[in-house]
């Protein structure tokens, strides 16, 4: 814990100076949230009711909720990762007396706190925006909820984790990050609920990690799913968050013979 408080405050003060960085990348992650409620008011308007069960104020709710889950779930450190492994800034952690991985947990854990805090001001001013369709809103804040949203932090991490150890092997692993937002979009729920989906779509999403990190913990948040029908989804987290870290683990013992620190 000793070790713990050090780097959570260490990273706390490095993160922390360059918040203005970190705000240009809240303001590029808030569009999809933000601009998605509009275009569905739009064509909820235009059908004249609900569509797929839910009405404009239902997807004002979900969106608004999903950006501040998002930005405390959602993981990229895979890219910090793959450029100091690339440039051979990697060693100093090899160096420490505590593990990488718990460097890079508490690393990402700091960042995602204060973006979620510096996001809050953005949420309450779209929040007063949106306030004509909040009337009645209720949202389910139980203990399923709170092990959904953790849960889905540590899924996000460990495939984050795992992708940014292939940096270890391939010289070039940017392309595969891009590659990995590509189904993330439109299975993690920040582009349309999975709710929205036919069945048939809805078991494919189920069967990849994305839906777990961000998707779930919104759509229980909003009342999308019960606690009843959350457990089992907690475990489909779990088993997702063991096989990453056992892909990453494995991806790290080999990946230690390729790395040499060589630099650009």
């Amino acid at each position: 814990m000793r070790k713990f408080r050090a780097l959570f405050a260490i990273y706390f003060q490095e993160t922390f100076a360059y918040r203005a960085s970190m705000i240009i990348w809240i303001m590029t992650d808030i569009v999809t949230s933000i601009t998605m409620p509009l275009v569905f008011l739009k064509a909820s308007a235009l059908k004249g009711g609900p569509i797929e069960g839910f009405s404009g104020s239902d997807f004002v709710i979900y969106y608004l909720s999903n950006l501040l889950i998002t930005m405390f779930v959602t993981s990229h450190i895979m890219w910090d990762l793959a450029m100091e492994i690339k440039e051979g800034q990697f060693t100093q952690y090899l160096m420490r007396p505590h593990s990488i991985f718990q460097t890079m947990f508490v690393r990402n854990l700091v960042w995602r706190i204060l973006r979620t805090l510096l996001c809050l001001p953005i949420f309450l001013f779209f929040l007063y925006m949106f306030r004509g369709y909040l009337t009645g809103a209720s949202l389910t804040l139980g203990i399923t909820f709170w092990v959904a949203l953790i849960m889905g932090h540590l899924v996000s991490f460990c495939l984050a984790w795992a992708l940014a150890m292939l940096a270890l092997i391939v010289q070039e692993a940017h392309s595969i990050f891009e590659l990995y937002y590509v189904p993330m979009l439109f299975f993690s729920g920040q582009l349309f609920p999975i709710a929205m989906l036919p069945e048939w779509a809805r078991s494919i999403s189920y069967a990849f990690p994305f839906y777990y990190t961000s998707g779930f913990p919104t759509e229980i948040l909003v009342g999308r799913v019960s606690p009843s029908q959350a457990w089992p989804l907690i475990g489909g987290q779990l088993a997702w968050i063991v096989f990453a870290l056992v892909l990453g683990q494995f991806l790290w013992v080999r990946g230690r013979r390729h790395y040499t620190a060589v630099g650009m």
